[in-house]
């Protein structure tokens, strides 16, 4: 069994690759409690090629799923291995701010609680302090 910490690659930690892989780096975890980590949107994302052109908007359902990256990036620190999750639900999503080509996203993730094989996280996103989405989410570990 692998040992993952704070330095571990993050691909070693997801399945996700490019273009979907949309975390960054880890700057800050605290297992089992909580991690904060970082997304820089650029233009060159391959999403703004339609969305929107000419008024480019980084999508709500990234930043959702950028969350539950950064959730499974916990969950794998907490359990010392490598091992699929599978979004399981959603609530209380909001989406405050717009998100631009240029803009930091820094996940800010806390673990809430586990039952068997099931995790439930809460989600902060923010660019520049400023609060640009939330959300509550449960995943299930296969």
């Amino acid at each position: 069994m692998s040992v993952f910490t704070i330095k571990s690659s993050i691909e070693d930690m997801l399945p996700h690759r490019y273009p979907f892989l949309l975390v960054d780096r880890i700057l800050e975890a605290s297992p089992p409690d909580s991690l904060i980590a970082v997304k820089n949107v650029t233009k060159n994302e391959p999403v703004f090629q339609g969305h929107f052109p000419g008024h480019p908007i980084y999508p709500g359902v990234y930043i959702i799923e950028g969350m539950a990256q950064a959730s499974v990036l916990l969950g794998v620190l907490v359990l010392q291995k490598k091992t699929d999750f599978l979004l399981v639900q959603i609530d209380n999503a909001r989406f405050k701010k717009q998100v631009i080509p240029g803009d930091t996203l820094q996940y800010e993730i806390r673990f809430v609680k586990k039952k068997s094989s099931f995790f439930w996280f809460s989600g902060t996103v923010k660019v520049d302090s400023q609060i640009v989405a939330s959300a509550d989410f449960s995943a299930y570990m296969s």
